[in-house]
């Protein structure tokens, strides 16, 4: 494969907490226009991946590259759109819906600049999305937790970023909403896009997704759902869980 055809490169990365490894030599490249899951057990270190792509942690060592090894996260970061845990989100924040999705337009606005009018239309059309354009003036703290994962998933599309990172977007949500996030992943990867979604639900991962990658401090293996996500690599991730892997494989 082509270096051209990679969205993001991480190369060498070793993630520490208090001097204690949490990620070790990971080395990953995900392919563009690709919707990945990354799966592993709970402490795999699924969420501290994310946030070393997106240079919210400090890695000991490594590098992250990405959009063909042609930057680093702080010049390509209106290129890159991030979904947060929804409970890492301090959802007491006195906004309003719109306000909340507008933010994902700040990287081309600038903080200082009013919204333009094709702002507010794209605040409105990214809500109909989501189906939350009649909550657009409602307080984001006034939402259920599967309306405000839809909300901040608007503020994503927003940003009409290149690259998509979404930590656990189907935690605390609805079997219809997860439909429906699924339907706007899938989109996502109609046009181009490529999609890294830290998920939990092994059984749906050959329904959701096109792309695996299985990590438990290292990674175990990545590439295609179809060629990765088997028996044998599962239990090198999941080690003592022979009955559940077996269910989904």
């Amino acid at each position: 494969m082509e270096r051209q055809n990679y969205a993001v490169e991480v190369e060498d990365l070793t993630v520490a907490y208090d001097a204690k490894p949490v990620l070790w030599d990971i080395d990953l490249k995900i392919p563009k226009g690709k919707l990945m899951a990354v799966v592993g057990p709970n402490g795999a270190g699924k969420t501290t991946l994310l946030k070393a792509m997106l240079g919210l942690l400090k890695p000991v060592t490594g590098a992250v590259r990405f959009l063909d090894g042609g930057g680093e996260m702080r010049v390509l970061k209106n290129s890159i759109g991030y979904v947060p845990q929804s409970d890492s989100v301090d959802w007491d924040f006195p906004a309003t819906v719109q306000d909340v999705v507008l933010m994902g337009c700040y990287g081309k606005l600038g903080w200082i600049r009013r919204p333009r009018k094709e702002d507010i239309e794209l605040t409105k059309r990214t809500l109909m999305k989501v189906g939350m354009e009649d909550y657009a003036a409602r307080q984001i703290s006034q939402l259920s937790g599967g309306q405000q994962q839809r909300v901040f998933l608007a503020r994503a599309l927003a940003q009409e970023a290149e690259v998509y990172f979404m930590d656990e977007p189907f935690k605390g949500v609805d079997a219809q909403t997860e439909r429906s996030i699924v339907v706007l992943l899938k989109e996502l990867k109609e046009q181009g896009k490529t999609v890294v979604v830290v998920h939990h639900d092994l059984q749906t991962v050959p329904v959701y997704f096109d792309w695996v990658t299985l990590i438990n401090l290292r990674v175990i293996a990545s590439g295609p759902v179809e060629e990765v996500f088997h028996e044998e690599n599962l239990k090198k991730t999941y080690h003592s869980f022979g009955a559940l892997l077996r269910s989904v494989v």
